[in-house]
C-alpha cells in the first residue's frame, strides 16, 4: 500500500475521501469542476512564479516508477544541488513509528514542491536538506503544517538526519512560513496513524457532507446520495462537525429523534446555545415534515417600505483573486407599470471597475427611496469597499447603504425550510425557480471571466451576465414569497 501526502491532506478536511481515492471505485468520481481544474491551473501558476525565483534540478525517471526517482533524487542530493524540485522519497511506516504490525507498515511516498540545501550534516556529507512545500492559501492551516512535517519525516530517513527548520511557501506579503516541526511531527505521526488504521478498517468512515468542502471533492455525488438515503444530520443546515458529535453523544443522530427532542437539552452543549438549540430542533421538524415552519423569535421588521412602487435586486459577480467586482447586476422591478429591466454593469476589464461603480451609484439614485434587496451581506460590504476605494463622498454612499435590504438574514431569522441549505439556488429551486443555465454558478463565472480575459470570447460575458440576472430573478420570488408567507402566519404585512 502506497501513501503519499496529499492523501493525508485530504483525509484531515475528510476522513472518507482518501480511503475511498486508495479502494474505491474510480469509475464512480465526478468529473473535475471548472472550479477545481481553475484551482489547480492557479497552483501550478503560484508556483510557477516561486520557482522562477531560484535555479533548481528535477530529477528524471519515468513515470510512477517512484524507485528509480528516489535513486535519481538521491544522486541530486549527494552531488548536493541546492534546490531539488519534486523529488522522490520513500520510507517504510515502521521507519516513523515504532510498530511490530506487519499490516500497518506501507510504504509512504513523499514528492516535495522543493528540497532545499542547508548547512548541517547528513549522509551526504556536510550539507543537509529541507522539504518545502508551496501552496496557494495565504495562511499556514494546519494540514499544510502536517504535510509539510510528513515529508521531512520521510526525508529524515533518507539522509539519516531531521532538518533543523523547515517552511511553507505561501501566497501572501509573508511569502515565507516557517513550521515548528517538534510541535508538528507528533501530530502529524498521530494523523497518519489513525488514517492507516481506517485503511485497514472494513467498513468506510462515516460520510459528513460538509458543504464548502465536499462540493470540490470528485466523490461527492456517491457521497451525497448516500447521505440523502440515509437521511444524515449532516445535510441538515446548521449541523456541524461539532456539533454533530454532541448530537451522537446524546445518541441523536436521527431526523425523528432530533426533531422530537426538547431545545433545553441541547443549549447548553459545545456549539450550542438556547437560539441555535430550537433552530435545530425546528429545522428537523421542517424537513420531517417538508413544510416551512416560522421561529419564535422576536418578528423583525425591515427597515424599509415594503409597498413601494419600485423595487430593486441587486446581485454581484466577483473575481477575488483579483479583489475585482466585475458585474453589478440590478433589476428594477416597478409594480406600478407592473415592468421588470435588468442592467447588466459589466467591466469588461479590470479597469472598468471604477465606470460600472459610478453607473450603479446613478442609476440606484434615479429611484430615491426604492429598497434595494440583495441576499447575503457580500453585497453590502462591496458597496463600502467600493466606495472606500473610489474616494465617493458618504452622503452619496449612506443613503444607498440605508435602504439595502439582506433576504438572507431575514429569511433565516424568521422560518425554516425544508432544503439542505440556505443558498439562493436551494431557496429558490424549492419555490419552483429555475436558472436557465443549470450548470451555472457563481464559482464558474470565476472560471469563466478569467477564460474572457484571455480568450475575447463574448459568449462568455452573455452566460455570466445571463446567470446574475437570473440571480436578481431568484431574489425576487423569494423575497415575494417570503413576506407573503409571513403575512399568512402573523395575519399582518411586516412593516
Amino acid at each position: 500500500m502506497l501513501i503519499n501526502a496529499e492523501h493525508l491532506l485530504q483525509y484531515q478536511r475528510c476522513k472518507r475521501r482518501p480511503v475511498l481515492d486508495i479502494h474505491g471505485d474510480r469509475s464512480l468520481r465526478d468529473q473535475p469542476s471548472e472550479l477545481l481544474l481553475k484551482l489547480q491551473q492557479d497552483k501550478n501558476a503560484h508556483r510557477l512564479n516561486i520557482l522562477a525565483r531560484v535555479s533548481y534540478q528535477k530529477p528524471s525517471y519515468p513515470r510512477g516508477k517512484w524507485e528509480a526517482g528516489q535513486a535519481a533524487t538521491i544522486e541530486l542530493m549527494q552531488l548536493g544541488v541546492d534546490y531539488i524540485y519534486q523529488g522522490v522519497l520513500l520510507a517504510n511506516y515502521g521507519q516513523l513509528v515504532d510498530t511490530e504490525s506487519e499490516s500497518l507498515n506501507p510504504t509512504l511516498l513523499s514528492i516535495p514542491d522543493l528540497l532545499v540545501k542547508q548547512p548541517g550534516e547528513s549522509c551526504f556529507g556536510e550539507w543537509m536538506y529541507t522539504a518545502v512545500n508551496i501552496e496557494l492559501g495565504k495562511r499556514p492551516k494546519q494540514e499544510y503544517q502536517v504535510v509539510t512535517a510528513f515529508h521531512n519525516q520521510v526525508l529524515a530517513t533518507v539522509q539519516g538526519v531531521t532538518p533543523s527548520t523547515a517552511w511553507l511557501m505561501l501566497r501572501s506579503k509573508e511569502t515565507k512560513y516557517f513550521i515548528d516541526l517538534s510541535r508538528w511531527t507528533p501530530q502529524m505521526q498521530e494523523i497518519l496513524q489513525e488514517f492507516i488504521q481506517a485503511l485497514e478498517s472494513q467498513t468506510e468512515p462515516e460520510i459528513f457532507i460538509a458543504r464548502q468542502k465536499c462540493n470540490l471533492c470528485q466523490w461527492h455525488s456517491q457521497c451525497h446520495a448516500i447521505a440523502q438515503s440515509q437521511q444524515h444530520l449532516s445535510l441538515l443546515p446548521g449541523v456541524t462537525p461539532i456539533r454533530y458529535t454532541q448530537l451522537q453523544s446524546l445518541n441523536l443522530t436521527t431526523l425523528d429523534s432530533l426533531a422530537n427532542t426538547s431545545p433545553s437539552l441541547l443549549e447548553n452543549l459545545t456549539g450550542f446555545d438556547a437560539k441555535v438549540a430550537t433552530k435545530l430542533v425546528i429545522q428537523a421538524q421542517s424537513v420531517l415534515e417538508k413544510i416551512p415552519l416560522t421561529l419564535p423569535f422576536s418578528f423583525p421588521h425591515p427597515h424599509v417600505d415594503l409597498n413601494a412602487p419600485v423595487e430593486l435586486y441587486f446581485d454581484i459577480e466577483a473575481q477575488p483573486d483579483i479583489n475585482l467586482d466585475y458585474l453589478l447586476g440590478v433589476l428594477v422591478v416597478n409594480k406600478q407599470t407592473n415592468t421588470k429591466e435588468f442592467y447588466s454593469l459589466l467591466a469588461e476589464t479590470p479597469a472598468q471597475e471604477e465606470l460600472i461603480w459610478q453607473q450603479f451609484l446613478e442609476l440606484v439614485w434615479q429611484y430615491p427611496d426604492a429598497p434595494i434587496y440583495h441576499f447575503c451581506v457580500y453585497e453590502l460590504d462591496t458597496v463600502k469597499r467600493l466606495a472606500k476605494l473610489y474616494r465617493t463622498p458618504n452622503k452619496l454612499v449612506q443613503p444607498v447603504l440605508n435602504r439595502f435590504v439582506d433576504i438572507y438574514e431575514y429569511l433565516t431569522e424568521t422560518v425554516t425550510l425544508p432544503i439542505e441549505s440556505y443558498a439562493l439556488k436551494a431557496i429558490a429551486r424549492w419555490l419552483g425557480f429555475e436558472w436557465r443555465n443549470p450548470e451555472a454558478s457563481g464559482a464558474k463565472c470565476i472560471y469563466w471571466y478569467d477564460l474572457w480575459l484571455e480568450t475575447g470570447d463574448r459568449t462568455l460575458l452573455e452566460i455570466i451576465s445571463r446567470y446574475n440576472e437570473d440571480d436578481c430573478h431568484a431574489t425576487h420570488l423569494v423575497k415575494d414569497w417570503l413576506f407573503n408567507f409571513l403575512e399568512e402566519q402573523y395575519h399582518l404585512k411586516p412593516a
